[in-house]
């Protein structure tokens, strides 16, 4: 039995909105499947409509059914693979590449690339996000983990449990921050008001750590260094646009549009991870794309 409590920054969600972003090891259609065979109890009483609108407070409890066979196919899509062994693979996500299924979309993502490359992913993330460990949004390109083995899934979720797992990233923000270091300690919630986004602004939410430096500061933009402690959805982006200094491009979080940029300036760099076999600390990195270093070029002008 899995247990969540709803706080004030989650009334207004969706029942099994707020449980794919409490349990990411399991996908947001297999989450909706035990809502509806009554495997889902609110406050103690069974729920059977995964569209629930939570109301703040709530005590949730779930209890998982054994996962059944995969249910996302193979489809013939190019994968940049920057590591491999016989526990993790490491891509180079592009930017506009969904990571797996979900509301909308059943093809075209990444998982679908990954089914087509390898022959067999861990499966405990579920039917739709099988070696899925960790996400990456739609716009941000740069290295993703995909776990092979149930074992090696269970040993680096662990480690981004432990906050173990490094990650760096390159952001190009608008504006100039005022120092050159610097750390952001802010909650991150659903936005009640446009629930496409997140926000830092509400005094409940999920508690998230992101570290910044300035490497190269420009006219109008800078150049950061991100690391971040947590991976609550659009941390980093949110954080900087809460700081004042939007990633460029990023307009869901106020930057101005960039005609030659059609995606913010966002990119995971590398990442440090011990390996799931031998504990060996692996350090993989992925080249920043040619239209993210062009449009930087014209900043330096």
């Amino acid at each position: 039995m899995r247990e969540c409590q709803a706080t004030a920054a989650d009334a207004g969600l969706r029942l099994d909105q707020f449980l794919a972003e409490k349990l990411p090891e399991y996908s947001r259609a297999r989450l909706q499947s035990w809502v509806e065979e009554a495997r889902v109890r609110v406050n103690g009483a069974v729920v059977r409509k995964a569209s629930t609108k939570l109301k703040g407070g709530e005590r949730i409890e779930v209890d998982p059914a054994e996962l059944k066979p995969l249910r996302a196919f193979a489809e013939d899509i190019p994968l940049d693979i920057l590591y491999e062994d016989d526990d993790v693979i490491a891509v180079n996500k592009p930017a506009g590449l969904v990571v797996h299924a979900g509301a909308g979309r059943a093809s075209g993502t990444l998982v679908n690339a990954l089914l087509n490359h390898f022959q067999t992913l861990s499966h405990v993330g579920g039917d739709l996000r099988p070696g899925i460990v960790h996400r990456l949004d739609k716009g941000t390109s740069g290295v993703l983990l995909v776990a092979r083995t149930d074992a090696a899934h269970r040993s680096l979720a662990a480690q981004f449990v432990r906050h173990s797992v490094e990650k760096t990233y390159l952001a190009i923000v608008q504006g100039q921050p005022k120092d050159d270091r610097g750390a952001i300690d802010l909650p991150i919630a659903r936005d009640p008001v446009h629930r496409t986004k997140m926000t830092a602004r509400l005094s409940a939410g999920r508690n998230a750590h992101t570290e910044y430096r300035v490497l190269r500061r420009y006219a109008k933009f800078a150049l950061l260094e991100v690391h971040i402690g947590t991976g609550r959805t659009h941390q980093i982006r949110v954080h900087l646009s809460t700081l004042g200094h939007p990633v460029a491009g990023d307009t869901l979080y106020g930057a101005a549009a960039q005609p030659e940029l059609n995606r913010p300036w966002l990119h995971a760099l590398r990442i440090r991870f011990d390996s799931p076999s031998t504990g060996k600390r692996i350090m993989i990195e992925a080249p920043v794309p040619a239209e993210l270093t062009a449009w930087q070029e014209r900043l330096a002008g």
